[in-house]
């Protein structure tokens, strides 16, 4: 079946694509190795409306929809994985506010976001609760006029940074998922602070950090949808973010690819330039070919989203197999370096690092194969 874009959809993508390359290609390596949040180039991606692209337009966004969210994703990603990252969480947020939100909700914090005045975050990972949300102790205790909050979250993206936060919080039952409701939280409320920063591995340009609560005074207006239903809105929510995860993957391969062919062309060995060797033809050809796949199963998804129609099966097909695929395209990028690629002055050592979290956040592989295995069997 043949798949063309828009003429909005490529202009969004030249739009992203000119972006990252002026104004985040030329600074990633320097935001990298100094661990800072490019605040600057973050707010101009905001006023762009990249950190809002699902927000229907009468509440001031876009409506630019999930395929043209992955395409400017990509862009993004291919120049600097951090603050795709960074874009792709922001946009994860919007989601729950649009799909359950009141419309005093959507009016009081869907409309900042989509003019770039405030980002949007996403707070659900424990620590004793990552892949099992059922374990989640954060609770929220209703105290009549409000909901009093105590616990912690970590690996939070954004979470010094973010305005509008979508919080999923413990109301009922231990152990169990429907004793989780979600709430929309900001950063003023009392009793609310922000940890800890992560030294990590990789993405050290982009903002991870702990969030703490002690008796944090939630007003009831805040509390999405209605008791018992932040599973489900978590669940809604990360369907869309792994659409995002598999487009960060596809930036980061195609990085990883340009990188290695640039280098291959140069590179001379045993008298000739290693291009010429049939080893690394091989390495190129197969990064090229799954780069292709994963771009398409990932278009896929978003289109299946856009028209309305169930797309966790095709959001979780798309994040196992690009994040898996970014992976081996680092790995084989790195190999055609050789020495030189494990030299921080190469770009394709921040790459290989980069790309290494898309397996595990948003779901790790083993995750989504679980997903994928019970979509496929209930059919």
């Amino acid at each position: 079946m043949a798949f063309e874009l828009t003429q909005e959809q490529e202009m969004i993508r030249l739009m992203a694509r000119d972006f990252a390359r002026k104004e985040l290609e030329p600074y990633a390596g320097k935001w990298e190795e100094e661990g800072i949040f490019p605040e600057a180039a973050i707010k101009k991606m905001g006023e762009l409306g990249l950190l809002g692209m699902m927000i229907p337009v009468e509440y001031d966004g876009s409506g630019a929809g999930a395929v043209s969210y992955c395409l400017a994703l990509q862009e993004i990603a291919y120049s600097c994985a951090s603050t795709a990252v960074t874009m792709s969480v922001a946009n994860l947020a919007t989601d729950p506010i649009f799909k359950y939100g009141t419309e005093e909700q959507k009016n009081k914090y869907l409309k900042p976001i989509a003019r770039g005045e405030k980002i949007g975050s996403f707070a659900v990972t424990e620590p004793e609760a990552g892949s099992d949300p059922g374990s989640m102790t954060t609770r929220a205790e209703d105290k009549g006029d409000y909901y009093l909050i105590n616990g912690s979250k970590v690996f939070i993206t954004t979470g010094a940074y973010a305005g509008v936060f979508i919080l999923i919080a413990r109301t009922g039952p231990e152990k169990t998922n429907r004793g989780l409701s979600a709430f929309i939280l900001t950063p003023d409320m009392a009793g609310f602070k922000v940890g800890r920063k992560e030294n990590k591995m990789g993405l050290r340009a982009s903002n991870t950090v702990e969030l703490l609560f002690e008796d944090c005074i939630m007003p009831k207006e805040n509390l999405l949808g209605r008791e018992g239903l932040g599973f489900k809105i978590a669940m809604v929510a990360l369907d869309s973010g792994r659409i995002g995860i598999a487009s960060q993957s596809v930036g980061i391969a195609r990085a990883c690819l340009h990188e290695a062919i640039e280098y291959a062309k140069t590179r001379k060995q045993f008298g000739r330039n290693i291009s010429s060797f049939q080893a690394i033809q091989w390495m190129i050809a197969d990064t090229a070919t799954e780069i292709e796949a994963a771009h398409w199963l990932t278009l896929s998804a978003a289109h299946t989203k856009d028209q309305g129609l169930p797309f966790t099966r095709e959001a979780s097909m798309a994040k196992l197999f690009a994040s898996e695929m970014a992976n081996r395209a680092a790995y084989r990028a790195l190999q055609i370096h050789g020495g030189y690629g494990y030299m921080r002055e190469y770009k394709i050592e921040r790459l290989y690092r980069d790309a290494r979290v898309t397996t595990i956040y948003e779901g790790t592989s083993e995750v989504q194969r679980i997903v994928i295995s019970r979509e496929v069997m209930a059919d």
